[in-house]
């Protein structure tokens, strides 16, 4: 990217318009001024560049870089109707965020990974969204994961060579991207809301691996395609019905939130597949619904009892740590990676979880 491009970026994903970023430096130079540095039209002088790198909160050395990294076919899994400048933020601090990650592999020397999607991929889904059914267990053949629930879906999944980003999402449950840089190969990217509940990201982290994996035919609704490979993929039919039965009328809440528990989905995600495999009637499932909104389940923030931790995703942490132990990259330049404090990182590096665990508490 230019350095045009990269200060309407990082204006971008601090949500401020040409005119709030013209205060922010402190009237330097003009809206009408900013406008033309982000289309290349001029350059901005030394100082102004120093003030735009303290305001927009980014390395001076960010702003000057000539690597050259950009996101293509950009999927948003939206919770509702969201601005194209909403999107375009969340692009920008997603563009950001791999431009660290990226960066400390390069330091390391290793390749940015080609995610280990099969050959058979992707795979048709022509009249319903029940052919998603074959990809689901295409991909845990593939994988070699058999039909035994997934303990680490986050981790799985940067095993296999897909860059897994958390971060605040505004209106989004997450998106699905690939991030292509000159010269190099073409990574992919899933980000999820890391203010969601860890069911419901594992649920959206195996929704956006449909949209991967899934070439949908024009009479098949996408969306609800990948909502079957994520029910699949999370729920392998065959194990959940040697868990729960073929065919069930009743259900309690102890066994309900055991099989969520072993499957870390939520009691509603559970309940649409058991009636997509027939286990559940539709006056069960009816049943079962009325009363998870009652208990208001079905509402923002959806969250219900027994809600799992978030899976964080620690591959791009752990290259941080390994260049910084390995002499490869500065104290600072690893905080810098690492959006935290030197203090912090320094914490982080010496102390164990347990003991971090107590200062945290104390």
């Amino acid at each position: 990217m230019t350095v045009g491009q990269r200060i309407k970026v990082s204006r971008r994903a601090c949500g401020l318009s040409l005119r709030d970023l013209e205060s922010r430096i402190g009237n330097r130079v003009t809206a009408q001024a900013i406008s033309k540095y982000e289309r290349d039209e001029s350059m901005p002088s030394s100082g102004v560049l120093i003030a735009l790198a303290d305001a927009l909160d980014v390395p001076i050395d960010y702003l000057a870089s000539d690597s050259d990294i950009r996101l293509e076919a950009v999927d948003f899994r939206k919770k509702r109707l969201t601005s194209r400048r909403e999107e375009a933020q969340v692009e920008a601090r997603v563009l950001h965020l791999l431009e660290r990650y990226l960066a400390v592999e390069e330091i390391l020397g290793l390749p940015t990974v080609v995610w280990d999607m099969p050959r058979e991929a992707p795979w048709p889904v022509l009249r319903d969204p029940a052919e998603a059914e074959q990809a689901a267990l295409g991909m845990r053949a593939h994988w070699g994961l058999g039909l035994d629930p997934i303990p680490n879906l986050v981790d799985l999944l940067e095993e296999r060579g897909i860059k897994v980003l958390a971060m605040s999402l505004p209106n989004i449950d997450g998106l699905t991207a690939r991030v292509r840089r000159e010269d190099r190969g073409v990574a992919s990217v899933v980000v999820v809301n890391r203010d969601d509940w860890g069911e419901r990201q594992r649920f959206t982290l195996a929704h956006e691996l449909g949209h991967m994996v899934l070439d949908p035919g024009p009479k098949v609704d996408e969306e609800k395609a990948a909502h079957r490979l994520a029910g699949a993929f999370l729920m392998p039919a065959e194990t959940l019905r040697s868990e729960i039965g073929r065919h069930r009328k009743s259900i309690g809440w102890g066994e309900l939130f055991e099989l969520k528990r072993i499957f870390g989905v939520s009691v509603q995600a559970l309940t649409y597949r058991c009636k997509d495999l027939g286990i559940f009637g539709a006056p069960m499932v009816r049943q079962l619904f009325n009363e998870f909104t009652r208990r208001g389940w079905r509402s923002p923030p959806h969250e219900e009892p027994g809600a799992m931790p978030g899976e964080r995703p620690m591959r791009f942490e752990r290259l941080c740590f390994r260049a910084l132990s390995e002499g490869a990259i500065s104290e600072a330049k690893a905080a810098e990676l690492l959006g935290h404090s030197v203090h912090e990182l320094n914490r982080r590096m010496d102390e164990p979880p347990s003991l971090k665990a107590e200062a945290a508490g104390a």
